[in-house]
């Protein structure tokens, strides 16, 4: 309860509480909170850690995902979580959201990094770390010889961010007429009276986030919704706010129009929201759609063009979201828009399907064994040795011809749907591709955002809150862990 529903340790102290309890069990006796907080919740604690430790040990490969915070009581705090795959299913954990007492340069944040994945048993098997783009990041990842990848989610944020100032005024106004509404109580009474009168659902308005682009967009396509019951309040109630012209409330849909892809892009390939504006790949809604007339709005188009230019021109070319997509049944190679760049990830994927050791592929069905109680054993011990190695060397040649058949026999499979879960296709097709299942394993563990992380702080934010601001770093780490990872 107190971990998992963000209840602070006191409530084992409150009256209704304690009376509730009573009521369920009169012989139950409530432990106090220090029971709980220096007994209970380390034992808790440490035995589910165990338990995580020893499924993540037993991973091939893993993901990690990280990002920084800082608290209500301007306390910073840094979150790790890893991500592998484990009978063909995603498997997610909390490592660590610990108290980060340095300042956040790149070399403190490798050394935290470097702490927590040799305390997890990890630091040989990560194929990649997410995170922001924030350059001391991207620097500690860098510096520890791991393959950064930036998160999907940001750059978008980043992307159309940028592209929004394009039309700032229209959405200024847009703004301070939702913040004069939620300001005021008799205008936003005088709104939903009105609503009522026109026959509509009584929506209220959203405001926007300036971390979060689709905040705005949340924003605009409310307003729009609510286009004339607005209108109409505002006359009533003589706001002296800057009305909306008709030339506004038009670049207000057509901003909604053109951004609205990129609420849904987290789900998608990047290259395909290009292809929505640069005219490979056109949707029917944009084949269907008339050239603005407004120039913001044209604006707004070319800049989310440039930045989408700037940002993703090399996602292709980043090898292990290539070998990822190829190892994708739902994608393969007809997600690439450079052929060659796919060419060359079927050559890597096969290369490394090549270097699957036969005890993978096999998983030692017929284990070789010494001829236990032989006293001969161990005078063959080197001969064995020997023999073992000429048959590793001579069969290369054939370990690498299986691979390449297999490539062949997998590239050859029709697609499945988009919306198909390629993890149940591979564990039904694993004993087919049996190496390129093994690689599978270390690339489809990728995730593409650091929102596993963020949402970590989503969650402590519930945790540290002004009820329970004098939780000290030590027992907020405890319950962050016990959040996140309690089945």
């Amino acid at each position: 309860m107190i971990a998992c529903d963000f209840q602070p340790f006191t409530v084992v102290e409150d009256k209704g509480f304690r009376e509730f309890t009573k009521l369920l069990d009169p012989s139950y006796c409530l432990p106090g909170r220090k029971t709980i907080s220096t007994s209970l919740l380390p034992l808790m604690y440490g035995k589910l850690k165990n338990e995580v430790m020893d499924k993540v040990k037993s991973a091939t490969a893993v993901c990690l995902t990280t990002d920084c915070w800082t608290s209500i009581t301007t306390t910073g705090y840094m979150s790790v979580t890893c991500h592998f795959m484990e009978d063909f299913k995603m498997t997610s954990y909390v490592l660590d959201c610990f108290h980060m007492t340095e300042r956040h340069t790149a070399d403190n944040l490798a050394r935290e990094l470097t702490r927590v994945t040799d305390e997890w048993g990890v630091t040989n098997k990560i194929v990649a770390c997410v995170s922001d783009n924030a350059a001391n990041i991207v620097l500690a990842v860098k510096n520890l010889h791991w393959d950064h990848i930036p998160c999907f989610a940001h750059v978008i944020n980043l992307i159309v961010r940028a592209a929004l100032k394009t039309v700032e005024s229209t959405v200024q106004k847009v703004k301070a007429i939702v913040e004069f509404f939620h300001r005021s109580t008799v205008a936003s009474e005088k709104l939903k009276a009105t609503q009522q009168q026109m026959g509509q659902e009584q929506l209220r308005l959203k405001q926007d986030v300036a971390t979060r682009w689709n905040s705005t967009y949340y924003m605009l396509q409310r307003i729009l919704e609510v286009k004339d019951p607005v209108i109409s309040t505002l006359a009533l109630v003589n706001a002296s706010l800057q009305t909306l012209s008709l030339e506004e409330w038009d670049i207000i849909k057509e901003t909604v129009d053109v951004v609205k892809p990129f609420e849904e892009v987290t789900t998608e390939v990047c290259h395909c929201l290009q292809g929505h504006f640069n005219g490979k790949r056109p949707s029917k809604a944009r084949q269907q759609r008339s050239p603005s007339i407004h120039e913001p709005v044209k604006n707004l188009v070319d800049c989310l063009m440039n930045e989408m230019l700037k940002r993703f021109h090399k996602v292709e070319t980043m090898e292990k979201l290539a070998d990822a997509t190829i190892l994708d049944p739902r994608f393969k190679r007809q997600a690439f828009v450079n052929s060659k760049v796919a060419d060359e990830a079927v050559k890597r994927v096969t290369s490394a399907a090549a270097h699957v050791s036969p005890l993978q592929r096999e998983e030692e069905e017929d284990p070789p064994s010494a001829t236990a109680g032989s006293s001969g054993a161990m005078f063959w011990e080197d001969f064995d040795e020997r023999v073992q190695s000429l048959t590793l060397s001579t069969s290369t040649p054939a370990v690498s011809t299986a691979a390449m058949m297999e490539m062949r026999a997998y590239i050859a499979e029709p697609l499945l749907p988009r919306t198909s879960d390629p993890l149940t296709w591979w564990m039904r097709c694993a004993p087919v591709y049996k190496s390129l299942c093994e690689v599978m394993k270390t690339r489809l563990c990728i995730v593409a955002t650091s929102v596993p992380s963020e949402r970590v702080f989503s969650e402590t934010g519930q945790i540290l809150s002004e009820r329970r601001n004098r939780l000290s770093p030590a027992k907020l780490r405890e319950l962050v862990f016990l959040n996140a990872n309690l089945p």
